[in-house]
C-alpha cells in the first residue's frame, strides 16, 4: 500500500494517499513518504530507470556492495553475508531512522514519538514487552530487512552495455520479469521414482515457494512487470489478472511479457545482469556524483 501511494492508485486522491503513506512511514520506519513518492516516480519510473539515479541500483552498488566486477557466485556469497550480518543489518535499520527524520517536520516527529512512546509504555504496563519484542520488533527490524534485501534482488535486471536505447518502451519492458512461484509437477513416467518425486515436489511447494510468496515476494511483486508498463492502473489488488488479460488482448503497443520461475531463479537472472553490465557505468563513483540520499533507503519499490 505504501508504494501504491506513492503513485497516488489507492483512492486517487492525493490528500487521502499521503495521510496514509505517511502513517505507514511511521508505522514501519521506513523513509519519509513524500520523498519516497518524489524519488521513486522521478528516480525509478521515468528516464533514470536503472541507471545510478535510480534507488535500485544504488542500493544494490551501495547497500549490498554488488558490482559489475563480480561473479554471480561472489553475488550469492555477498547476499547470504549481508543476511547474516549483524552490522549490515544494523546499518540499514539507522538508514531508515535517518530517512524517516531527516526530512520530517518537528510536527511529524514529535507526533511519531510520542505514538511510539505511548504504545510503549502501555506494553510495559500490560507486561507484554518480551510478547512485542518477538511479535513486534524483530519483524519490523530483521524479518522486513531480509525481505527487503531479497525483493530488492529480483524485481530489476541491470541494461546490457549493448542497450543503447534506453528511453522507449522496449528498454522498460526489458528489465523487469515476472517471477512465477512454484515449479513444475513430477513427470508421470517416473516409474519407481515417482513418490519419492512427488514428495520432493511437495516439500518444496510448501516449505521453499509458499515462503517465497508470502514472506518475499509479497502482494503484486510476483508481476511487477505489469506495474511497469501501467504504473498509474489503480487495479493493483488484481494485478495477476490483469496482467493476463493484457496477454489474451495481444498486449497492445508493449513487447511481449517475460517470466521467470522461482525467487532464486529470479534472482539468478538479476545477478547475470549485474555481472554483464557495464562496470564504468554502474561504479560507486558515479552515484557519489549524482546522489546525497542517504543509504539503505531504497529497498522496496
Amino acid at each position: 500500500m505504501y508504494h501504491q501511494a506513492a503513485h497516488r492508485n489507492m483512492w486517487g486522491r492525493r490528500r487521502a494517499d499521503r495521510v496514509l503513506g505517511r502513517i505507514i512511514a511511521a508505522l514501519l520506519i521506513v523513509q519519509d513518504f513524500d520523498r519516497y513518492a518524489e524519488e521513486h516516480t522521478i528516480d525509478h519510473h521515468a528516464i533514470h530507470h536503472m541507471t545510478v539515479r535510480d534507488p535500485t541500483v544504488q542500493a544494490f552498488i551501495i547497500g549490498l556492495g554488488m558490482t559489475p566486477h563480480m561473479t554471480r557466485e561472489q553475488m550469492w556469497r555477498r547476499l547470504y553475508g549481508r543476511l547474516l550480518s549483524p552490522a549490515f543489518h544494523l546499518r540499514f535499520f539507522w538508514g531508515r531512522v535517518r530517512s524517516y527524520t531527516h526530512p520530517a517536520s518537528k510536527r511529524v516527529l514529535i507526533g511519531t514519538a510520542a505514538g511510539y512512546g505511548a504504545g510503549l509504555t502501555a506494553l510495559a504496563l500490560l507486561g507484554w514487552l518480551p510478547f512485542a519484542v518477538v511479535a513486534w520488533f524483530l519483524p519490523l527490524t530483521y524479518f522486513f530487512q531480509v525481505s527487503n534485501v531479497l525483493r530488492l534482488c529480483v524485481k530489476h535486471t541491470f541494461p546490457p552495455p549493448s542497450m543503447v536505447d534506453r528511453r522507449g518502451k522496449a528498454y522498460f519492458t526489458g528489465l523487469t520479469n515476472a517471477i512465477f512461484i512454484g515449479e513444475a509437477a513430477p513427470d508421470p513416467s517416473a516409474g519407481g521414482r515417482r513418490i519419492g518425486a512427488w514428495l520432493r515436489w511437495t516439500a518444496r511447494m510448501l516449505f521453499v515457494h509458499a515462503p517465497s510468496r508470502y514472506l518475499v515476494l509479497t502482494g503484486d511483486t510476483v508481476v511487477h512487470d505489469f506495474h511497469h508498463r501501467f504504473p498509474m492502473s489503480r487495479d493493483w489488488a488484481n494485478y495477476i489478472f490483469a496482467r493476463e488479460e493484457n496477454i489474451a488482448a495481444g498486449h497492445p503497443g508493449w513487447p511481449v511479457y517475460k517470466q521467470v520461475w522461482g525467487l532464486r531463479s529470479g534472482i539468478d537472472v538479476v545477478f547475470a545482469s549485474l555481472a554483464a553490465a557495464d562496470p564504468d557505468e554502474f561504479s560507486a563513483e558515479r552515484i557519489g556524483q549524482v546522489s546525497d540520499r542517504e543509504l539503505f533507503t531504497a529497498f522496496d519499490d
